[in-house]
Parts: structure tokens; sequence; C-alpha cells
């Protein structure tokens, strides 16, 4: 996942190529992710440091619509039980 001040530079880019001051120059924008497999690298950072860098802890994040996959599509597609099993646990981790 991307550092939050990433994203907000990102947004200020947009706002001033577009000059649009709203949020990310009043475009649409996908990001892609899963919170409980990667977290930004912080060299030398505590695990507070490193959650108030995810991009949960940005400004922007109030504005993000958060859409869930429910279909693992690899694993139906392919119907093989180990393969089950395995998504199965990695759905597991991060739950506790």
């Amino acid at each position: 996942m991307s550092h939050k001040r990433a994203i907000e530079a990102l947004d200020r880019t947009i706002k001033n190529i577009k000059d649009n001051r709203h949020i990310m120059g009043g475009m649409v924008v996908l990001l892609a992710g899963n919170f409980r497999q990667t977290l930004p690298v912080i060299n030398k950072g505590t695990p507070a440091v490193e959650i108030n860098a995810c991009l949960k802890a940005s400004v922007l994040w109030v504005h993000v619509k958060k859409f869930c996959l429910t279909t693992n599509m690899q694993v139906q597609l392919h119907n093989d039980s180990q393969a089950r099993q395995y998504a199965a646990a990695l759905l597991e981790i991060g739950e506790d």
C-alpha cells in the first residue's frame, strides 16, 4: 500500500493540473490493495509510525468509498481444493 503522503501528493497534483479544487480534481480514482497484507515501508519505523503512514490515517480517507470483493475468481475457476484452503487461510490473517 502506498504511503498516505504519496496519495495526498497525487491529490494535490491532479488538483493543480485540472485546476479543480475538489478531491482528486473531481476525478474518480481507483485504488486497489489489501490493508492486511501490505503496509507502507518506513525505515526504522515503529508499528505506530507505520500505521500512521497508511492511507486510512490520511485526511482523504473520509472521502474513500470502499468496495470489498467477495469471490476469489482464481479459486472458483480452477476448482482446486488446495487453492480453496489456502484462500481461506489468507482471509483469516488479520481477523484476530
